[in-house]
């Protein structure tokens, strides 16, 4: 347990794996169309982002469950 957790007397859960991985650029092939690679990235940006939207439901699950102000 962590300093923090000691103090407040609750075991936190771990944050899912998923959620502290980052998301690499598009590979970028010479000669492909740009609108390819555009497209590619794109799909990158949008699971960043989808990402991001489950760390924000894993906090905010947490600070309802504990009762955590923001």
């Amino acid at each position: 347990m962590t300093k923090g957790q000691a103090a407040a007397g609750i075991a936190l859960p771990p944050l899912p794996d998923d959620l502290r991985r980052q998301e690499a650029h598009a590979p970028v092939v010479e000669g492909e169309p740009i609108i390819a690679i555009l497209a590619r990235e794109r799909q990158a940006l949008d699971r960043a982002n989808a990402r991001q939207g489950r760390t924000v439901r894993f906090y905010d699950d947490l600070t309802t469950r504990y009762g955590a102000r923001r």
